[in-house]
C-alpha cells in the first residue's frame, strides 16, 4: 500500500505535464553518427512503451534521438528520414528497388517489412512503411525519435515483429517557432522547407510543416540507368494542440503528400546490356489524419488514439502500369493507473488494412484485427520488471498471442543491466522486398502462407561515468514460417512467395563508447551480425543477403552555442552476402567519410555537409545492370553500397 501511494503521485504528475514539458529536450550534443551513440539519455521521458517513464528507468531498452540530433540530420537530408535512421545503431536503410530508390528499414538484421514506423504512436504511414514511404517523410517537424528493437507485437500488434520506430512531433512552446531551410546538393537536389509553431492563447497551439523537394535524374556511370531517380514532391502537415491545467490534452494532425518519381531508363533509351527500354515511374498521393488524447479521470489516465491513412499509387514497370490504393485505419483506448506495487496499463485496439489493385487481379485483401493488451511495470528498489501481453484476432490468420518480459537491474557505480524476451507475429502480404522491385504483375497468386512467428531476446550492459558512456548488447531472434521469394514454377519469368521450412535466425553484438567533454564529442562503435535463412530455390542454409557482418563507426565533433559546429565521421561497412547477383556471391567492404560545418550568423545558420567524400560507388567495380533480365523481370542486381557517390550540400536555415 505504501508503494502504491508513492507511485501514484508520480503517475499523476506525468499525466499532468503540459505538452511542452513532455517533448524530448534538446541538449548540446552534435556527435555525428547515431550508430555509435549509447542509449542512456538523461531526463528523457519516452512514450513508445506506454508507461511514459524516464528512459534510464525503463526495463525495456529504448534508444532515443533528441531534437538537437534530429536538427542535425535536417541539414544533411532535409527531404527524408533515411539518413537519420541509417545512422542509428542497429538500423540499416536498405534499398529494395534501384529503379526508383525505394527502401525499407532493417532492425538488427530483420527484413524491413517487419518494422513498424509510427508518428506519435499512430500508423500515419501505413501498416507497412516500406517502398517509397520512408523517403517521403521530412524531419523538420520532428522533436525526437524513439526506437524499440526486437519483437514488439506485445505493444503494437502484428506490424511490429521486428521493432518500432516512433517519430515524435515538435510541439509548440511559449515562444513562437519559425524555421525556413533552403538547400541545394551537388547532384541537382533542391529542398525548401518551412516550419512554424506557436501558442494560440493559454490552451491551444499549432504547428505547420510545408515543404517542396526536387531531384534531377543522374546517370553517373553512363549505362543509361538512373543511379539517382528524378522526383518532385510536396508535403503539407498541420497539427493542432489543446491542453488543460489538470492534464487533459488533445492533438489533431493531418498530412498530404504528392510525389512524382521517375527512374530506370527514360522511354527513348535502352539498357546497355539487354537493349530493352525499362522506364520506371511512381505517382503517389497520400492523405492521413489522426487524433490523440489523454484525460485524467480520478486516479486513472485514459488515453485514446485514432488515425486513417490512404495512399493512391500509379506504378509503371517498363510497359506495365499498376494502379492501387492502400488504406489503414486504427483506433485504440487504454487505461493507466497505479496498483499492485507498480504502474499498469490495460487497453483495446482495432486495425483495418485494405489493399485494392485496379490492374492486377488476385492480390486485393482486407485485414480486420481487434486486439486486447495489458502491461504492468514494477519497481522493487534497484530492480524494475515489466511484463506485457497482447491477444489479436486477425481476420485472415486467426488468434495470435504476443507476450514480452523485460527486466532492469541498477548496480552500484552507474552500471545497469537489461534483459528482454518477446514473441509475436506478422501477417504476410504480397509486398516483400523482391515484389517492390518488379510489381505484382510478375507475382503468382499467394497460396499456402501462414502467419510468420517471431521470438527475440536481448541482454544489455551499460554504464555512465562522468563524460563517458559505455554500452554492450547481445541480441538474437528467430522467425518461424518465414516468407521468401523464388522463381515461379507456374508463371514464366515470374516469382512466387513461399513459406520456408526452417526458421530464419539472427544473432549479434553491439559495442559503443562515447565521451563528451564539452565542447567536444567523440564516439566509436562496432556491430557484429550473423543472420541465416533457407535458400528458397535449393533449401540449403545461407547468410541473409545485404546484412553486413561487421560495421564500425567513429566520429569527432565540436560545438559551441551561438557560434556553430563542425564534425567528421568515418563509417566502415563490411562484406555482405548477395543472393540475387549474377556477378558475385559477396559484396566489397567500403568506407564512408562525412564532414559537416555550420556557422551561426545572427538568425541565419549557414551549413555545408559532405557525404561519401571518398566518392565510393558500387558501380565503379560491379555492374548494377544484369546481363539479362532476371526472375520476375528484374533488370538490376541487389544494391549493397552507395550508388550516388560523393554528395555535397550547401544551405541556409533561418
Amino acid at each position: 500500500m505504501r508503494l502504491t501511494r508513492a507511485v501514484l503521485p508520480t503517475l499523476l504528475y506525468i499525466a499532468a505535464l503540459p505538452l511542452s514539458a513532455q517533448q524530448i529536450p534538446t541538449r548540446p550534443d552534435s556527435a555525428r553518427r547515431d550508430s555509435v551513440r549509447p542509449v542512456q539519455v538523461q531526463a528523457v521521458v519516452i512514450g513508445a512503451t506506454r508507461s511514459e517513464r524516464r528512459v534510464e528507468d525503463e526495463p525495456l531498452r529504448v534508444e532515443v534521438l533528441s531534437e538537437e540530433e534530429v536538427g542535425e540530420k535536417v541539414m544533411m537530408t532535409p527531404g527524408d528520414i533515411a539518413m537519420m535512421l541509417n545512422e542509428t545503431t542497429g538500423l540499416r536503410v536498405q534499398t529494395v528497388a534501384p529503379g526508383l530508390g525505394s527502401a525499407n528499414v532493417r532492425v538488427q538484421g530483420l527484413r524491413g517489412r517487419y518494422t513498424q514506423i509510427l508518428t506519435d504512436g499512430l500508423p500515419l504511414h501505413g501498416a507497412q512503411t516500406g517502398g517509397i514511404g520512408l523517403l517521403q517523410i521530412p524531419p523538420m517537424d520532428l522533436g525526437g525519435v524513439e526506437v524499440i528493437k526486437g519483437v514488439s507485437s506485445a505493444l503494437y500488434g502484428g506490424s511490429a515483429l521486428g521493432g518500432v520506430i516512433n517519430l515524435v512531433s515538435r510541439r509548440p512552446g511559449d515562444e513562437p517557432m519559425r524555421d525556413l531551410l533552403l538547400n541545394r546538393t551537388s547532384l541537382g537536389g533542391t529542398d525548401v522547407v518551412g516550419f512554424a509553431g506557436n501558442a494560440l492563447g493559454e490552451r491551444w497551439g499549432y504547428t505547420m510543416l510545408m515543404s517542396s523537394h526536387g531531384q534531377d535524374r543522374q546517370d553517373l556511370d553512363g549505362d543509361r540507368w538512373a543511379d539517382v531517380p528524378q522526383y518532385e514532391r510536396t508535403v503539407l502537415r498541420p497539427r493542432l494542440y489543446w491542453n488543460s491545467e489538470n492534464g487533459h490534452r488533445v492533438m489533431l494532425t493531418a498530412g498530404y503528400t504528392d510525389e512524382d518519381r521517375r527512374g530506370g531508363t527514360v522511354p527513348d533509351e535502352a539498357l546497355a546490356t539487354t537493349g530493352t527500354p525499362w522506364p520506371e515511374a511512381l505517382r503517389t498521393k497520400r492523405f492521413d489524419a489522426g487524433l490523440t488524447g489523454r484525460w485524467l479521470v480520478g486516479s486513472v489516465v485514459v488515453a485514446s488514439r485514432a488515425s486513417y491513412a490512404t495512399q493512391d499509387h500509379r506504378h509503371r514497370y517498363a510497359s506495365v502500369v499498376e494502379k492501387d490504393e492502400h488504406g489503414t485505419g486504427f483506433a485504440e483506448v487504454s487505461l493507466t493507473g497505479a496498483a499492485l506495487r507498480g504502474v499498469w496499463v490495460l487497453g483495446a485496439a482495432y486495425q483495418h488494412e485494405q489493399y485494392a489493385n485496379a490492374d492486377v487481379n488476385g492480390f486485393d485483401y482486407t485485414f480486420k484485427t481487434p486486439g486486447l493488451f495489458a502491461q504492468h511495470t514494477v519497481d522493487l528498489g534497484p530492480v524494475a520488471l515489466s511484463g506485457s501481453g497482447r491477444v489479436d484476432g486477425h481476420s485472415e490468420y486467426g488468434t495470435q498471442v504476443s507476450p514480452r518480459l523485460s527486466a532492469l537491474v541498477r548496480l552500484d557505480d552507474g552500471w545497469s543491466l537489461r534483459a528482454s524476451l518477446g514473441e509475436g507475429f506478422f501477417a504476410p502480404t504480397p509486398f516483400t522486398e523482391e515484389v517492390e522491385a518488379v510489381g505484382l504483375s510478375r507475382l503468382s497468386v499467394l497460396t499456402g502462407l501462414g502467419a510468420e512467428r517471431g521470438r527475440s531476446a536481448s541482454f544489455d550492459v551499460s554504464r555512465s561515468v562522468g563524460d563517458i558512456e559505455l554500452l554492450a548488447s547481445l541480441f538474437g531472434s528467430r522467425i518461424t514460417n518465414p516468407v521468401a521469394a523464388r522463381a515461379s514454377r507456374h508463371v514464366p519469368d515470374g516469382i512466387e512467395l513461399v513459406a520456408l521450412a526452417r526458421p530464419t535466425t539472427t544473432t549479434g553484438v553491439e559495442l559503443a563508447l562515447r565521451a563528451h567533454p564539452e565542447p567536444f564529442h567523440f564516439s566509436v562503435g562496432y556491430t557484429w551480425l550473423q543472420s541465416r535463412e533457407d535458400n528458397p530455390e535449393l533449401g540449403v542454409r545461407r547468410d541473409v543477403a545485404l546484412n553486413p557482418r561487421h560495421s564500425v563507426g567513429a566520429l569527432a565533433a565540436w560545438e559551441k552555442d551561438d557560434v556553430g559546429r563542425a564534425g567528421i565521421e568515418l563509417y566502415f561497412t563490411g562484406r555482405q552476402a548477395l543472393a540475387d547477383d549474377p556477378f558475385s556471391n559477396e559484396s566489397e567492404a567500403y568506407v564512408h567519410l562525412g564532414v559537416l560545418v555550420e556557422r551561426h550568423i545572427g538568425p541565419v545558420r549557414v551549413f555545408m555537409n559532405g557525404e561519401n567524400l571518398l566518392d565510393y560507388r558500387q558501380t565503379r567495380t560491379a555492374s548494377l545492370l544484369r546481363p539479362q533480365i532476371g526472375a520476375g523481370g528484374r533488370a538490376t542486381t541487389d544494391v549493397w553500397g552507395p550508388l550516388e557517390g560523393r554528395v555535397v550540400n550547401i544551405g541556409l536555415r533561418f
